[in-house]
This record gives C-alpha cells, sequence and structure tokens, in this order.
C-alpha cells in the first residue's frame, strides 16, 4: 500500500473538523498508513468457509424484542395531559 500523503491527513483532519500542527500532521499520516497497512494485510487472509458473525461472543442483548402491538387510544392519552391543544399535548419551549 501506498504512503498516505500529506494532502489526504489534510482532506481527513479538514473531514473530522481538526486542526492539525505540521508535526502533528506528520505523525498522523505514519500513524493511519500503518493502520491501513494492518487492513492490507488482514485482505489477504483466506475466510472461504468461514462463517461471517455480528458479534464474537454469545452476549444477549437486554432490550426486548421489536414486536408491533395496538397503540393507546388517543384520547386516553391526550386525558392525562397536563396542557393539551387539540390533539396535541402542550409543552413549555425549551430554546432558549
Amino acid at each position: 500500500m501506498d504512503p498516505l500523503t500529506p494532502e489526504d491527513v489534510e482532506h481527513i483532519a479538514q473531514l473530522a473538523y481538526i486542526k492539525l500542527s505540521e508535526e502533528e500532521s506528520e505523525n498522523m499520516r505514519v500513524q493511519l498508513t500503518n493502520i491501513l497497512g494492518h487492513f492490507t494485510s488482514l485482505s489477504t487472509v483466506d475466510t472461504n468457509g468461514v462463517d461471517s458473525t455480528g458479534h464474537t461472543t454469545d452476549a444477549s442483548t437486554v432490550m426486548r424484542n421489536d414486536e408491533p402491538y395496538t397503540p393507546m387510544d388517543q384520547e386516553d392519552v391526550l386525558r392525562n395531559a397536563p396542557d393539551r391543544d387539540g390533539e396535541f399535548v402542550r409543552v413549555r419551549p425549551v430554546i432558549e
């Protein structure tokens, strides 16, 4: 893999909204080139016959399953609103 150019690093820094000094830019160029080199070496690994995976462990989520259900009746919900405007709940403004 070709090393990153100073222009590549400048472009990446602009995308990330960061300003780098000349020294930081050169350090970042070397580090990013090394990181991309590792990915290049990984791309040479033969993965034929290896199932893809989303997780490396048997961890399970604590979230409930996303299942459809019958929504609450709008009037029942609005009946509990402290202030309403027609079919909407009125709240105090939060933008200063």
